[in-house]
């Protein structure tokens, strides 16, 4: 596929939305599909204390929804200012957007504030989807980061004319400094639910055993992440989950139980457990219900029985 040919002299002459207006914080809320998480502890602290000293000095950018504004630069900012105090902060309005546009405002000045290297692995398997996928055409891309770096005051427009094609040529895994082989683990890690992303993140599961549980379905991440959110799992075991799960990669319950808690020897012990069948368990509680739901249900649910029988 040829490169995407740009008109330089048309694109550094076009008209640029960059009027600034002072907008209600209280009507600026978070785009919609925003995948990157806030800044928290002392870079928040640094920020809302540069603010109360400073003000904004680099203007939110939203677009107009019937709620308001959604944001799509500048949500660290505009949380950071209502923590300071402030009743509004500068905008600039882009209005006309499409929806591929709008995601390509909030990835890339993520990207570019960030860095790819900062961004948490979740955050970063997000990234590298949105760039794989056939949505993000490469003209807009390379539109809107220049209209960010003119905006920041980092683009030397003299530069513009040694390579108007940045890098649509290369590929992936050349853009971030990486192996394609991580750029297709990070893709599967993004087929993880929220769940085990956070204790990817949180590294209670590692990356391998993340890539291994991306292949169940959601029913059973939903399962396995109760199950690991105190003490994790390790590849040997994700692996067997992987192995055990059907073509559609569902495992039910007890399955799972018994893969990640292989030592439970229940005969050894005084308790006695019991089996509640796929059909029952799906009849009375909903997926995602906890152990010990279940379990105090239940208990609740015999106790009544055994007091009513006659």
């Amino acid at each position: 596929m040829n490169a995407p040919q740009f008109d330089l002299n048309a694109m550094l002459s076009a008209p640029v939305q960059t009027a600034v207006q002072q907008i209600p914080c209280d009507q600026l809320h978070p785009f919609h599909d925003h995948k990157f998480e806030l800044y928290s502890g002392e870079r928040l602290e640094d920020m809302v204390e540069s603010i109360r000293e400073n003000g904004v000095l680099s203007p939110i950018i939203a677009q107009p929804d019937g709620d308001g504004y959604e944001i799509l630069i500048g949500h660290n900012r505009w949380n950071a200012s209502k923590l300071a105090g402030l009743t509004t902060v500068p905008v600039i309005v882009k209005t006309g957007l499409t929806d591929e546009e709008a995601l390509l405002y909030t990835v890339e000045s993520n990207l570019m504030q960030r860095g790819f290297d900062n961004l948490k692995i979740s955050e970063q398997a997000a990234a590298i989807a949105l760039r794989h996928s056939e949505m993000f055409s490469q003209g807009k891309r390379t539109d809107i980061i220049r209209e960010l770096q003119r905006l920041d005051g980092t683009l030397d427009e003299t530069l513009c004319l040694i390579d108007t094609k940045i890098d649509s040529n290369k590929q992936i895994a050349d853009d971030y400094g990486m192996s394609r082989r991580s750029v297709a683990r990070l893709l599967r890690i993004n087929k993880l639910i929220q769940p085990l992303k956070k204790q990817l993140d949180e590294a209670i599961i590692g990356t391998y055993a993340a890539v291994e549980l991306s292949y169940l379905s959601e029913a059973t991440q939903e399962i396995v992440a109760e199950c690991t959110e105190a003490d994790g799992i390790n590849i040997k075991t994700a692996k067997k989950l992987r192995e055990a799960a059907e073509s559609d990669g569902y495992i039910d319950r007890n399955t799972v139980h018994s893969i990640i808690y292989p030592d439970k020897d229940d005969s050894k012990s005084n308790e006695k457990s019991v089996k509640i069948s796929t059909s029952t368990y799906t009849k009375y509680f909903k997926r995602g219900t906890k152990p010990k739901e279940i379990t105090d249900t239940i208990e609740k649910a015999l106790e009544f029985y055994f007091k009513n029988m006659t």
